[in-house]
């Protein structure tokens, strides 16, 4: 949203009124496309980079506020959560050598970010997703304190209520429900713009939308939420869900989320783009400072469209159609590739830049009308499977070809985004620097993606999730600082956990979620075998709503059937056994706490409730891991010593 000082539309007449404005606005860009008032000289590209603010324990760090202080307002703003800044780059001509100067200009930004967090103990890092991301941190507590994103949360809860559902499934599964929006507030993107004359925006777009699938294949980098392995670019999904304002209804009905990849390909002119949204999607937002654009046309004067730039904020394409004014006064369009993640280092996305940007030149001139080569259906099923599989994606390609990702990138992107550059006047050294890193992850075969999976899967043999999330998190952010792409990183060890202490955990990243439970109406032996098959001390007793109602021990089983055998126990189903009323423990609260009251009580096994609901629980086996992985730490410590 920039900075529009935006506010919900409540009043019927106040929505109206905004209605006929947007509408206006339709009409003003019509004529503005039909007499030529747009820029159609050299083209233009741009970016935004979002980050991630990190604690000193690689966990998010709410503290955006007071970093932006002392911060250049003109390159940084805000984002959604207080854990997230956004860096608005400088727009360059395409050509030349575009990409290293982008590039210098996010080193510099960072390094200015870098000193300033410094000064308050805080730290970022480049990530589609922080492996560290917990879900208390996504709390309303969380949210920027400025009146926009708080319009924005209102408003999607206004169509959608308060229940925010999450399913993804992966290597492992995700199934999740939050109170707000701010689930989005995980993702974060580096975000390429190119600018587009006005003639060619239609065949420019649909180009878009058939290059998306495999670039982001390439540069996945998002494989990991809440400590599950997902989508290899689970922001996709992550997004579209947190974001949706969809309620269900007859089965038959079809309705769009907000996050949308498209429903057929483009046709005329940017325009249907707009129109469609317009009819798909209600109005969340409005500013209060909107014109009459066919007035202001009328007067000589270039529109701002401030009614199409609000609705067109609130519904999310992976390829946005942007509308614009340069400093020089004159509109332009632009086309904004939403879809690319943040990192893993900044020649890293640099790299997906130029190929994304080339694919566009070389792509558009190799092939004048993809829409009678390729169906949209095919283009759309793509994306979607590159996020879910990444470098593993067979895409249905033109002329009804069955390619994997690699081998197209390697046979044909690689050499038509190259020949793109060349014909754009980008300067070889650029080209060659890019395109390299571009080649070269190809060849190897690791991305974002495939690193965190790999070093997941090497550290689950010694580490819990927590640990590994901090491995990862930790090995992801010495290598950002050395700039050294992705491919050439080794997988994250157990010693980059470094100087993590668990005091500073709390228990929703320290608790079991997977349980074995049992209901109090079941016959205790169903209880001695899950004991038995899974060496269980302890199963919790839990109702059909997932609520807490008891706990029975090893040693109270033990109990039950020394007494059976002595013939003074009738006890036949769990409820007689077990303990009707366990001690329990909140997610949100400090594992130095949950110690305590295991230690005081003299307990092994702590409940964990959220809402009356059992969530997870916390057992002596969670402390001795922990104690086996500080040890190991001590050990490698002394090792290197």
């Amino acid at each position: 949203m920039g900075e529009i000082n935006v506010k919900s539309v409540v009043k019927q007449k106040d929505l109206n009124e905004f209605t006929r404005l947007l509408l206006q606005d339709v009409k003003a860009l019509d004529r503005m496309l039909n007499e030529g008032y747009f820029e159609e000289s050299k083209v233009k590209i741009g970016a935004e980079q979002e980050i991630c603010l990190i604690d000193e324990h690689y966990k998010p760090a709410p503290q955006v506020m007071e970093i932006l202080d002392n911060l250049n307002k003109d390159f940084f703003t805000t984002e959604l959560a207080k854990f997230n800044i956004e860096a608005n780059l400088t727009p360059h001509f395409f050509e030349k050598n575009c990409f290293s100067k982008l590039e210098s200009e996010i080193l510099h930004l960072l390094k200015e970010l870098g000193n300033e967090a410094a000064r308050i103990g805080v730290d970022y890092a480049v990530t589609g997703i922080l492996p560290t991301i917990r879900k208390f941190d996504l709390g309303l507590d969380n949210l920027t304190p400025l009146k926009r994103y708080n319009v924005l949360i209102t408003a999607l809860n206004r169509l959608r209520g308060k229940v925010y559902e999450l399913r993804v499934r992966g290597i492992d599964e995700l199934l999740i429900k939050h109170d707000s929006a701010m689930l989005e507030a995980c993702n974060t993107s580096f975000q390429v713009h190119l600018q587009v004359n006005p003639g060619d925006f239609v065949e420019q777009y649909n180009n878009a939308q058939v290059l998306t699938a495999p670039v982001l294949a390439l540069a996945s980098n998002s494989p990991m939420l809440f400590g599950k392995r997902l989508w290899r670019e689970t922001r996709v999904a992550l997004f579209q869900q947190s974001i949706d304002t969809r309620v269900t209804g007859e089965h038959l009905r079809d309705r769009s989320p907000r996050v949308i990849f498209g429903t057929k390909w483009l046709e005329n002119s940017i325009l249907n783009l707009y129109k469609e949204d317009i009819m798909r999607f209600r109005i969340m937002l409005m500013t209060g400072q909107e014109d009459d654009a066919m007035v202001s046309l009328d007067k000589g004067e270039i529109p701002k469209l401030r009614a199409l730039t609000i609705h067109n904020s609130t519904v999310y394409r992976w390829n946005r159609p942007c509308y614009g004014i340069g400093d020089d006064g004159k509109p332009h369009l632009r086309i904004e590739n939403r879809a690319l993640p943040s990192g893993p280092t900044v020649v890293d996305e640099v790299a997906n830049a130029a190929f994304w940007l080339g694919l566009m030149v070389g792509f558009g001139r190799e092939y004048k009308d993809i829409t009678k080569l390729m169906d949209f259906d095919d283009a759309k099923s793509n994306f979607f499977a590159a996020a879910r599989e990444g470098m593993e994606t067979e895409l249905s390609w033109i002329n009804d070809l069955k390619i994997s990702v690699a081998e197209l990138i390697k046979k044909e992107l690689l050499p038509l985004a190259k020949q793109g550059l060349k014909d754009q006047n980008i300067d070889k050294k650029d080209i060659d620097r890019y395109l390299s890193v571009i080649e070269e992850r190809n060849e190897s075969r690791q991305n974002g993606s495939t690193w965190i999976l790999n070093s997941f899967s090497k550290l689950s043999k010694e580490a819990n999730r927590e640990e590994i999330s901090i491995a990862i998190t930790s090995a992801m952010v010495r290598n950002q600082k050395e700039e050294r792409p992705v491919h050439t990183w080794d997988l994250a060890g157990i010693d980059d956990i470094g100087d993590w202490k668990p005091t500073h955990l709390i228990v929703e990243e320290f608790m079991d979620t997977d349980l074995f439970t049992v209901h109090q109406d079941d016959i205790v032996e169903l209880v001695a075998d899950m004991m038995d098959w899974q060496k269980l001390r302890y199963v919790l007793v839990e109702d059909g709503r997932g609520k807490l109602t008891g706990l029975v021990s090893s040693g109270l089983m033990l109990r039950h059937f020394r007494n059976k055998e002595k013939g003074n126990s009738k006890a036949s189903i769990v409820k007689d056994i077990m303990v009707t009323d366990p001690i329990s423990i909140g997610p949100d609260a400090s594992i130095k706490k949950a110690m305590e009251i295991m230690k005081s009580k003299k307990i092994g096994c702590l409940p964990v409730i959220k809402n009356e609901k059992l969530v997870g629980v916390i057992t002596e086996h969670n402390f001795r891991r922990i104690s086996a992985t500080l040890l190991n730490i001590l050990i490698n410590k002394d090792q290197a010593l």
